[in-house]
């Protein structure tokens, strides 16, 4: 069975900006893959670092804020 794959990514929303890591599950090859499963609301991130001044080890976040997620 695949395991599944971690990515680094910083995404965008209106009010802050998110570093974390984020979790590609088994199935799916790609950060894209997995936003754009509609049955998905949010997505989570881990060991997560916002506005580069506050840290936090999970945050989840609702797609619908999101303005641009880029892969590190």
């Amino acid at each position: 069975m695949p395991e599944a794959k971690k990515a680094r990514v910083k995404v965008r929303t209106m009010n802050s900006i998110y570093v974390g890591d984020f979790v590609i599950p088994p199935m799916r090859n790609r950060v894209s893959d997995v936003l754009n499963e509609e049955q998905r609301l949010f997505i989570n991130l881990t060991d997560v670092m916002i506005d580069d001044r506050e840290r936090a080890d999970f945050v989840s976040l609702n797609k619908n804020l999101i303005e641009s997620i880029t892969q590190l």
